[in-house]
């Protein structure tokens, strides 16, 4: 493949996307974001690999800053301490390294952001039903369908393809804007 068939099918999803995504599914992500953060709830990221990665980068941005200068905010990446993780993992279960911190910061009205490009990573999944329990609410992005977290989630941004990298891609479009809008809003405040 070369690289103009390579921006043209990445162009095309991001299009995809666009379309599948309603105004009220990004309004209401969007809302639930800037409610638990204006009532200084957590919202808490987590992913594994390339999205644990992307975790990193939207807490990042949240944390410090993404275009305004403004108070910190409170966002917790759950796949950045390593030592917690592989404690947790070595001792217990990988598959319960992000409920376990979701049950230590998280609280009603608090927010879980779940970043898995098949929707299936387990670890993901078993933070989402924690997170439920606890009257947290919700919001994957996903790959095409959405995998087990599609039931899981209060906001589905399932993007429309099964390209690990094009679905990545769309991931960093739509929670940089993610960011922008949090930005915006709360700085009206």
């Amino acid at each position: 493949m070369n690289l103009a068939t390579y921006f043209a099918e990445s162009a095309k999803i991001l299009d995809l996307a666009r379309q599948a995504w309603s105004e009220s599914l990004l309004a209401g992500a969007l809302g639930a974001c800037t409610t638990a953060l204006r009532d200084r709830r957590p919202v808490l990221v987590c992913g594994n690999g390339g999205s644990a990665a992307d975790a990193m980068h939207l807490t990042a941005e949240l944390v410090g800053r993404f275009l305004l200068r403004r108070q910190a905010l409170n966002v917790i990446c759950l796949s950045s301490n390593p030592a917690l993780l592989t404690a947790w993992a070595n001792d217990y279960t990988y598959d319960t390294v992000f409920s376990r911190q979701v049950e230590a910061y998280g609280q009603p009205g608090a927010v879980l952001i779940g970043i898995s490009t098949s929707g299936n990573s387990q670890n993901v999944v078993t933070a989402f039903e924690r997170a439920r329990a606890m009257s947290m609410k919700t919001i994957s992005l996903t790959g095409e369908g959405g995998g087990k977290l599609a039931a899981l989630s209060d906001y589905l941004f399932a993007v429309p393809s099964s390209s690990t990298p094009l679905i990545q891609q769309t991931h960093i479009c739509l929670y940089h804007y993610i960011c922008g809008a949090i930005e915006e809003t709360l700085a009206e405040c």
